[in-house]
């Protein structure tokens, strides 16, 4: 286990500073950046999922020492004053790493409100590793999404002890370096409180920590069906060959569905034109179907009680269904280069758990893994207020 250098954050090290690629979480500024642009990243950060900002570290992952800024050292003390209404909750540590003085930023997200310069009353928001200015039509859509957001952060009151999946919270310690009880991390992580020595469980910690969330979050679920044919068929005409119900935390769900999925999609082969070969080819590549399973768990609005994710097999394709609608400024025209977590506590956490790498990523990943085996072009659509992704196999 590597050495954390952090008394805030346990998955700092002095090698995640260094190397951790820049992303929707993390976000590296050299020495000669300038305090308005540190704050425009922070204010970024705020509106979006919340994070880590160094100053300090250039981009090739070189400490430079900030004492070298003189006098100047204190105006980046005091961006979050100076820059950014309405206060905010941001916490900067200064660190030593052999003998240089770095800052580092810790950012925490807002549920309700939206942050903007003191001076200019600009608003900006983090998609992936850059930072995007908003106008006037994304800033009223990013404010009407922040009050969807509240669902995950809700407490469970009646939330048992005895329901947490204690091996997987035993994982999710080792990834991100903490050593003390692992009650406390999810504290740290905001996904659950503590109070007079009791702990109090938010439903985003019941999604991604418990035995069985659906004892406490109706249709937390997930729903395979495979049909004969290509179309859902009722009545005398029921083609239903195969129905199976996913019932668990979020992390099972993705390594459960992803050897069953394994096992259900076959690979089957095609006659290359331009070669005269037959060529071996997946039913859908495992990239683009994982991707499609991960950004439904983890951009469903689980607020929407009584409609599980769903997997339905046809012949000829593969849809993938959870209830919607796209959250923010994420159009079905945009929505391979846009990005806002309706549940940004659970992205986070897959996102240090390593299930997911970038969420906007994915959308792309998809795109070209199917591209790459020459299958149709993935298909996005938005209806009554659930997101549907459809891959089609030639």
């Amino acid at each position: 286990m590597k050495t954390a250098i952090s008394q805030i954050n346990t998955i700092i090290t002095k090698e995640y500073l260094e190397q951790q690629p820049e992303n929707q979480y993390f976000e590296r500024k050299g020495k000669d950046t300038k305090p308005s642009k540190i704050a425009d990243e922070l204010i970024g950060m705020l509106n979006a999922d919340g994070g880590i900002l160094v100053f300090g570290v250039e981009d090739n992952g070189e400490v430079v020492d900030l004492n070298l800024l003189g006098n100047k050292l204190d105006d980046y003390r005091k961006i979050v004053f100076d820059y950014i209404i309405p206060p905010c909750n941001i916490q900067l540590e200064e660190l030593i790493i052999d003998g240089k003085l770095i800052f580092i930023f810790h950012i925490e997200q807002d549920y309700e409100r939206i942050f903007s310069r003191k001076d200019n009353e600009k608003v900006f928001l983090r998609v992936a590793d850059s930072n995007r200015e908003l106008n006037r039509e994304q800033i009223r859509k990013l404010e009407y999404d922040k009050n969807i957001r509240h669902f995950e952060d809700e407490i469970v009151e009646d939330f048992d002890l005895e329901d947490l999946d204690n091996d997987l919270i035993e994982q999710y310690k080792n990834t991100v370096n903490y050593t003390g009880n692992p009650l406390d991390l999810l504290v740290k992580r905001y996904l659950a409180n503590k109070k007079d020595g009791n702990y109090y469980f938010k439903k985003s910690a019941v999604l991604l920590f418990a035995k069985d969330p659906e004892k406490y979050i109706p249709s937390a679920s997930v729903r395979y069906i495979r049909y004969q044919g290509n179309q859902q068929k009722t009545g005398s005409e029921h083609n239903v060959i195969k129905d199976r119900r996913f019932e668990n935390n979020i992390p099972n769900l993705i390594r459960e569905l992803k050897e069953f999925l394994r096992i259900s999609l076959k690979d089957s082969s095609y006659l290359d034109l331009e070669t005269g070969k037959f060529l071996q080819v997946p039913e859908y590549p495992e990239e683009a179907w994982l991707e499609g399973l991960v950004n439904a768990l983890c951009h469903r609005s689980y607020n929407l009680q009584g409609s599980a994710i769903y997997i339905k097999h046809f012949d000829d394709y593969l849809e993938i269904s959870n209830s919607g609608p796209l959250p923010a400024q994420v159009t079905v025209e945009n929505i391979k280069t846009e990005r806002y977590a309706r549940n940004p506590r659970i992205a986070r956490v897959l996102e240090d758990m390593g299930y997911v790498r970038q969420l906007n990523e994915g959308v792309t990943r998809i795109y070209a893994s199917m591209e790459k085996f020459k299958l149709s072009e993935p298909e996005y659509r938005e209806q009554n207020s659930t997101v549907y992704l459809t891959l089609r196999h030639k």
